[in-house]
């Protein structure tokens, strides 16, 4: 594992989140202060600390009345910042995420070690090839039984899947529809226009 230097991990953002408070993120009178990860990924306090087993993380998730979602990003996308800024700056939306979901940030070009579901050990950057994640933001998740999705083929693992930015009503909408399991009766894009979002 990487050794973590403090001073390695720390970037502060001016301008365009100038004024904008980000759960977990230290806040500022005149910007945002926001902690990078080694990866340059921002650091949010209240996301999944994990040894990056898939499995025990659903285990753990479902353990604690909540379930996986895997949050791919890339070093310096926009989109990303934009989904930290907006989306899990929004505290309603932050609050109901942390209260139904364990948060896993993957970075879609690491090189840390990971464990899928099925036992096979890849790099984040082969994990995503696995899952064809290809645009960031990508938002990922899984069942809850891990014995009966182990055998399938990487996709037919997701019970749901966003990819890019989704504006703040999308965005929960889509946590929301995971949350319900409202992808046993129909696809998000339904869920969504029931929900008039």
């Amino acid at each position: 594992m990487p050794s973590r230097h403090p001073l390695s991990r720390r970037a502060v953002i001016v301008g365009a989140l100038a004024g904008a408070a980000i759960p977990g993120f230290p806040h500022g009178s005149d910007a945002a202060e926001i902690t990078l990860n080694e990866d340059g990924l921002p650091q949010v306090e209240w996301f999944l600390q994990s040894l990056l087993e898939l499995a025990d993380d659903v285990e753990l998730a479902s353990r604690n009345g909540k379930r996986l979602a895997v949050m791919w990003e890339l070093r310096g996308c926009p989109y990303c910042r934009e989904t930290h800024v907006r989306n899990l700056g929004d505290p309603a939306i932050a609050a109901y995420i942390r209260d139904k979901f364990e948060v896993l940030q993957l970075n879609v070009a690491g090189d840390r070690k990971v464990v899928d579901l099925d036992g096979e050990t890849l790099t984040e950057r082969r994990l995503a090839e696995k899952y064809g994640v290809r645009f960031t933001p990508t938002f990922q998740f899984f069942g809850e039984n891990v014995s009966a999705v182990k055998g399938k083929p990487p996709r037919e693992r997701e019970v749901a899947r966003a990819q890019g930015y989704l504006e703040p009503k999308h965005f929960l909408a889509l946590f929301r529809f995971v949350a319900d399991k409202a992808y046993e009766k129909g696809s998000l894009r339904d869920y969504l226009r029931a929900q008039g979002a």
